[in-house]
């Protein structure tokens, strides 16, 4: 698609096509992701005919999440920065600085990758005894094994997430697809193989995990050198403090909110395994990675308005942006619900087929029971912080970003727990979801009544 034909595209087709175009393969690429991600809770809770050994392993996945949640958390931020800012500039004209943002956001990934791998491997013993305080010595053999080698891939995990959004950003949502979908097989194929014929455990998911992430590396690489994508060069690296500016008004609600997660993750562990042991670390871990699962569609809808979003508001064209909010928070709010329904009828099922331990079960059923009957407000909170970061009102979005995880859950989880016991830890997020809802439709709005008065 030549440049001028991109944007023609991109402000002039009709608001409801552009999203549902761009939001199809993006819906597709975070459902396929989200059961990637849940393969290793899937085929690590197979990994023994013990089911003591089991339990141990599938709270140890759960347990190392944080970590891969701050590695996502620093991936999305470089990614998000850049791309938010690059499709702003491509909306407004101005190629050259698109051209060198994209590689400067691509460049400051790699580095705190490495960082990440280094530092990490090198206190790896500690962070692991750190993140499973209260957990089994084994439930912490089995986090040391599987930490290692997750930490080993941050370098490609941060760099594909930042070609994935800068890849959507340009509205080349398919190419996007293609290159998360190459890392999804991959993984999918290599967790089997490795964990039951070669026999290697946890070392085995953690292997497949991290061979999928640099499948999806070099898909997506690959990718920019297609048609009228952005072109990665070393000549376009500039981390001087404008870009590095630009990446953190653009890439701080993601931090923000996948950051949070890691933290509210430990926290949400560490309570549930002073409470129940690793019995209650499995079971709120199944029912966190079903949920995740479950709403990446919702993800993925609102990452296909994004690019409407930014590119519209750099080109000045705010009906547009307004006209796409309410299109996906009208559409989004109506399949949550659905969706929810659903999982509240079958939670049993769902988090049988991840877990035989009763305890386990148990607590995974009431936990995912609970965020169901929130999920429909995710709509909006999820929608309103999309387009806040997208026009680039990082204080707001960084605000909104936060709550759900952050500024609405971590109290939940430190109060609730003291007056309910497990209840507390089951029903925390659902509390949280509810608080989060007053917390980000006023900050969203006042941005909405903005653009009447810009038109």
């Amino acid at each position: 698609m030549a440049t001028n034909n991109r944007r023609e595209y991109m402000t002039t087709t009709p608001v409801p096509k552009l999203i549902l175009t761009l939001a199809v393969p993006t819906i597709i690429s975070m459902m396929v992701t989200a059961i990637y991600n849940t393969a290793d809770t899937f085929f690590v809770a197979r990994v023994s005919d013990d089911p003591i050994v089991n339990t141990s392993a599938t709270a140890a996945v759960g347990l190392v999440f944080t970590i891969m949640a701050l590695i996502q958390a620093t991936g999305f931020f470089c990614g998000h920065g850049s791309g938010n800012y690059l499709s702003r500039m491509l909306g407004a004209g101005k190629h050259k600085e698109a051209n060198e943002m994209a590689s400067t956001g691509f460049a400051l990934a790699l580095i705190l990758g490495a960082c990440f791998a280094i530092i990490g491997n090198l206190f790896v013993t500690q962070i692991a005894g750190f993140l499973s305080a209260g957990a089994s010595e084994l439930t912490k053999e089995f986090t040391v094994r599987y930490m290692r080698i997750i930490l080993i891939g941050a370098p490609f995990m941060m760099a594909q997430f930042v070609i994935n959004n800068q890849l959507r950003f340009q509205g080349s949502a398919y190419v996007a697809m293609i290159g998360l979908m190459c890392g999804a097989v991959m993984n999918m194929i290599l967790d089997p193989l490795l964990i039951f014929v070669f026999h290697m455990g946890v070392r085995g998911a953690a292997i497949a995990t991290v061979m999928g992430q640099f499948t999806s590396f070099n898909v997506l690489l690959i990718g920019t050198r297609k048609g009228e994508n952005i072109k990665l060069s070393p000549a376009n690296v500039h981390l001087n403090a404008h870009y590095i500016k630009e990446i953190i008004n653009g890439g701080a609600p993601s931090l923000f909110r996948q950051g949070l997660a890691a933290i509210s993750t430990f926290l949400l562990n560490t309570t549930a395994g002073s409470i129940g042991s690793d019995a209650a670390i499995a079971g709120m871990s199944v029912a966190s990675r079903v949920m995740i699962m479950m709403a990446s569609a919702l993800i993925g809808f609102g990452q296909g308005y994004q690019p409407v979003c930014s590119f519209n508001y750099g080109a000045g064209l705010t009906a547009r942006v307004k006209e796409g909010f309410k299109f996906c928070v009208k559409y989004a709010t109506i399949v949550l619900i659905g969706i929810g329904c659903v999982c509240f009828v079958f939670a049993p099922g769902i988090i049988s087929a991840f877990s035989k331990n009763e305890a386990a079960v148990e607590v995974g059923i009431k936990a995912l029971r609970f965020q169901c009957v929130t999920l429909p407000l995710s709509g909006v909170i999820v929608i309103s912080n999309m387009m806040l970061q997208s026009i680039g009102k990082g204080v707001k979005a960084s605000i909104t970003a936060s709550a759900r995880n952050g500024i609405c859950f971590i109290p939940m989880l430190l109060i609730l727990p003291n007056i309910l016991g497990i209840t507390g830890v089951e029903m925390a997020q659902a509390c949280a979801d509810v608080l989060s809802l007053f917390v980000t439709v006023p900050l969203a709005f006042s941005e909405l009544r903005k653009f009447d008065k810009i038109q």
